[in-house]
Order: C-alpha cells, then structure tokens, then sequence
C-alpha cells in the first residue's frame, strides 16, 4: 500500500470514529472549523487536517452520517482536490452560506471553535446546533502540541510606543462608549497593546491568550500562568493578573460593572455565554485592529530595515536559482536554497508562512506547498512560482516572484507583463483619490480584464510588524472599503494562472507615505522582477521609468552585500 491509500484509509478509520459518537451526542453532523479556538491563520493545532488531510490555511468540514463536505475558498480549490481524501465532496466557501445542501438536522459544534455571527451565516437558517464542548476531533485523535514557552517582551526602541500609552488609547475608548470593560479575544491585539510575543503558533509570534481591561486601567492575562512567567519576572504583569482559562468564569462573577465590549468575530459562543450571565454586551470592532494597522514610524523604520536584509536573501536566491540551476532541482530544494539564505542573517526566525514554491502546473495552485515527498523538478522549460516571507526580530516580510530559466513563449510574456502593469499601477495610486482597497483593486485587474482574464484573490492584504503577515481590517479586495491611511502596510500582488498549465503572481510589501498633503504608497520589498519574462513593447513610458528607479533603489541598498557576480547581474536590470 502506498503513502496515499495508507493516508486515505486512516482518514477514513477517524471519520468512521467521528461518526461512531453521533448518537451518544444526539447530533446527524459534526463541524470542523480550519481555525483553533484562538481564531489563529497558522496554528499548531489543525483538525480539519486531522479529518480531511486538507493543509490549507481557511476551510470548514461538515461530516454526516453518510457524506462529507469540504468548503474552500477560490485560493484552495485545486489544492483540495489534490490533498483532501477521496470520500469528501469539495465545494466553494460561498456554498457553506445558509447551506441548503443539508436541512433538518442538528450539528455538533465546538463552541469555543465558531462566533455567533458564524452560526447564524452558516447553519442556523436550515439546520439546529448543538454545542459539545469536549471536542470530538480531539476525542478520536489525541495529540500532544509542544509549545510550554513563555511570552517575551518587546523593547520600546522595536515597537516604537509603550504598552502604558497603548492601553490609555482604550481607555478613551471605553468611556467613550460608557463601557467598563474591553474583553480582547485575538491574541495579535492582545500582543500589540502589551508589546508582547509568543511562540505558540507555526510562522506567527502570536502569544495564545486572552485580556480583559477595564477603565480604570486594570488588566487581566487569560493564560496559563507557566506562559506568563516571563511577564512576570520583568514585572510587566503581576502573578495576580494572569487568570487561568478554567478560573475565567469565576473572575467574571467577582467583577463589578454592568457594559462589556467584545468582538463578535473573534469572541467565541463559549465565551460570550459566560459573559452573558453577567454583563450586557455591546458587539463592536475591537478598536485594536485599526490602531495597530497604523504603524508608527519606529516600526517603519525597523520594517524597511527588515526589508534589505531580506533583499539580500531573496536577491541571492533568485540570481541562484537562474544562474547556477545546471541541473534540474526540485521545488523542495529550491524552498530549501532560499531558506539556507535567510538563515545566514542572525536576526531571522523563521518563515512568515509555509512557502510557496510551484513549477508549471503546481504555480497555478494558490497556495501550493512542496515537500519531500511531493514535489517535482523543476524545467527549465516552465515557469517558476516562489511565494515566501519571513519572521524577523524586528520584522515581518511577503514576497513573490515569478522567474523563467529560458526564453518564455510570447502568451506568457505578455500575460506577465499585464501583471506587472497591475501591479505597477498600484504602487503609483493616487491615495488622494482612491482612498479604499476597492478603488486600488480595479486598477490591478484593468489590464488583465482587458483580454478577459482575472484572478480569484485579493489583490493585497494588510501585514503587520512582528506579527501576522496577514493583518485587517485593511486590504486591497473587491470589497474592502476601508480608508488607506498614512502607516498602513499592505501588500502588492495581482496573478493570474492558468489550471494545469502556469502561474504568475508579483508581490512586494508596500507602506503609506505622507509628502506634504498627498498620500502614496512606497516600496518596502526590495527584490528585481525578472525582466526575461517582461514583454517591454507593452509597457509606457512611465511604467519603464518605474521599474528603472526601482531597480535603482535595489542596487543601491542590496549591492555592498553581494558577491561580485551577483552585483553584475543585478547591475544587468538597471
């Protein structure tokens, strides 16, 4: 039997186990949420992956007695279909809304794992919930996590503001809104007001646990206290403060007050319920989301210094894979190359997000991932996807960058080169007048519509500092309209791809910049788009000018790290 029966018969043996406890719960359905009950992107606990084999980063599982759905977004379709074993219908994300493909039954839900707003959306409308807090995925399949480290600090020179006149910025908030107490339930605000890190979470610095501030400024960490440890010898927090999960609903009861807010995207039905019996509840946006999308100029600072060093890893590694590529290596060592020189600077962690590193058909799949036993070679012939970032100490990075080995063919070009045009024209936004995500998205997708082609994702999504590499409420999306302030970082990314055949995607982070009374938007991520695969006859004048000053900029902050060869190649771009 190989590695693929064996893994489908052991999805099959856990679901045939899931199933087997439908009738001790008294429920024909059980809900499995891609995210954990910290709401996290990337967690180390997966169990839509334990029950689905589905790896990708947004998803849910519905599981019945004789039928199993798989819901996905447009980024995870094929993907789907390649990783999630065979017994599983996969539909788009769009199709979980008021489902109608199932009616009349109760479903087990975890309710630490789903909101209500997610309830309501998803399964209310058709279909009865029941609540089962002992997980059942957790049930059929025991699994210890590693992380007993301890949350750290941050140092006022990183962050830029400390974590006093953070919280004083709450405060107001409160009484502004004649509320005594803000319950915080994603951990990234939790980590942005207290200037703290964690190390709970694959590629995110994000500490798992919860705070509750009132307005008289007094703070308590909902953590294990072995977490906390840290906090607590640098007297960033006293012992008293840090309140275990399972004491949560006893500090509750202790509190004096009648107004609690919470975020209802990211307060789970268990917690709500607990607040509920004694508080009134006001459901607004937690006020942290927009203040940390605003970056101040410290985290500036320290980002674009992030941005050379990386650069430099990224430069290496792509004059690397064109020019030293004598023979035919995998996307896992190519995954691997650029990895080894990120990890020649002292200062890097680890990757922001599993990279993605596809060849021909592979880059067509959004959100891909090579690994060592499943990946191809990579020919010279095709066109090569790397899409990767990296944690640094003082810094969060996102990049991609399409790369040929040989003369592309002409429909290629100029698909790319209409790509570029997106992107380019994104870049130079006038933020004066497209003021929203929205407005800059129409702008990336103009020149593919334009031979009626088009992409299925955003065009950029908010990064933070140290933090998330995706980050709201920000984002450049056929939705978003929220206002693009001076500080705000966002990424830079338009594709397109093809199924069965290629891939192509651009992406640099870029930061809000103020000259005098105009807004624009500067480039953080310094790295050449491969200008083999760039029709030019396609591009104006000023889009050519563009792409010469920013390959100006890279020569002049990258070139004293590089060798002599890679100085001339990359002197070859200006």
């Amino acid at each position: 039997m190989d590695k693929i029966s064996k893994k489908n018969q052991m999805i099959k043996k856990r679901i045939k186990a899931l199933v087997n406890k439908f009738k001790k719960y008294k429920i024909d359905g059980y809900v499995i949420p891609k995210n954990d009950e910290f709401f996290s992107e990337y967690s180390e606990v997966d169990r839509l992956k334990t029950i689905s084999n589905f790896s990708g980063s947004a998803g849910y599982s519905v599981i019945l007695k004789n039928k199993n759905y798989l819901f996905v977004d447009g980024r995870y379709t094929i993907q789907a279909q390649k990783e999630s074993a065979p017994n599983f219908q996969i539909l788009n994300y769009q199709k979980i809304f008021n489902c109608e493909l199932f009616k009349n039954l109760t479903l087990g839900i975890d309710p630490k794992m789903f909101t209500y707003e997610q309830i309501k959306k998803f399964f209310n409308k058709h279909n009865k919930v029941k609540f089962i807090e002992s997980n059942l995925i957790d049930q059929i399949y025991k699994k210890k996590y590693k992380s007993n480290k301890s949350f750290f600090s941050l140092k006022n020179k990183l962050v830029g503001e400390n974590y006093k006149k953070k919280t004083s910025k709450i405060i107001k908030f409160l009484k502004k809104n004649k509320s005594e107490f803000l319950f915080i339930t994603a951990p990234e605000n939790v980590a942005w007001l207290l200037n703290i890190r964690g190390w709970d979470n694959p590629n995110s610095p994000m500490p798992n646990c919860y705070l509750l501030i009132n307005n008289q400024n007094k703070i308590y960490l909902i953590s294990k206290k072995n977490k906390a440890s840290k906090l607590i010898r640098e007297k960033k927090i006293n012992s008293s403060q840090i309140i275990d999960p399972k004491d949560f609903k006893n500090l509750i009861m202790s509190l004096r007050g009648k107004k609690i807010i919470i975020d209802n995207k990211t307060c789970s039905v268990f917690y709500e319920n607990i607040l509920d019996k004694k508080f009134k509840i006001l459901k607004k946006e937690d006020p942290i989301y927009l203040l940390k999308a605003v970056k101040n100029k410290k985290e500036i600072k320290n980002m674009i210094n992030t941005h050379i060093l990386d650069g430099v890893a990224l430069t290496k590694f792509i004059y690397w894979i064109k020019n030293k590529n004598k023979k035919k290596i995998t996307e896992f060592e190519a995954q691997n190359k650029l990895e080894y020189f990120r990890k020649k600077n002292k200062d890097y962690l680890y990757p922001s997000f599993n990279t993605i590193a596809g060849t021909a058909e592979n880059g067509a799949i959004v959100h891909y991932r090579a690994t060592k036993n499943n990946t191809k070679k990579i020919n010279k012939k095709d066109i090569f996807l790397c899409d990767s970032g990296g944690q640094y100490k003082y810094g969060t990075t996102d990049v991609t960058r399409t790369i040929c080995f040989t003369k592309p063919k002409k429909n290629i070009m100029n698909i790319f080169t209409r790509v570029l045009k997106g992107h380019i024209a994104v870049v130079n936004s006038n933020l004066n007048i497209h003021t929203n995500g929205k407005l800059i998205d129409l702008k990336a997708r103009k020149f593919l519509k334009e031979i009626n082609l088009d992409y299925e994702h955003g065009t950029g999504h908010g990064v933070g500092f140290f933090s998330n590499v995706h980050e709201g409420p920000q984002a450049i999306s056929k939705f978003n309209k929220i206002k693009i302030r001076e500080g705000m970082i966002l990424s830079n990314e338009p594709g397109y791809y093809k199924k069965g055949k290629f891939g192509i995607r651009i992406e640099n982070l870029m930061y809000v910049k103020k000259y005098k009374t105009k807004l624009r938007f500067e480039n953080l991520t310094l790295a050449p788009i491969d200008k083999d695969l760039i029709n030019f006859n396609l591009l104006s004048n000023n889009e050519k000018n563009y792409l010469l000053e920013y390959n100006l900029n890279i020569y002049s902050k990258l070139s004293r790290y590089l060798n002599l060869n890679e100085k001339k190649w990359l002197a070859s771009f200006i």
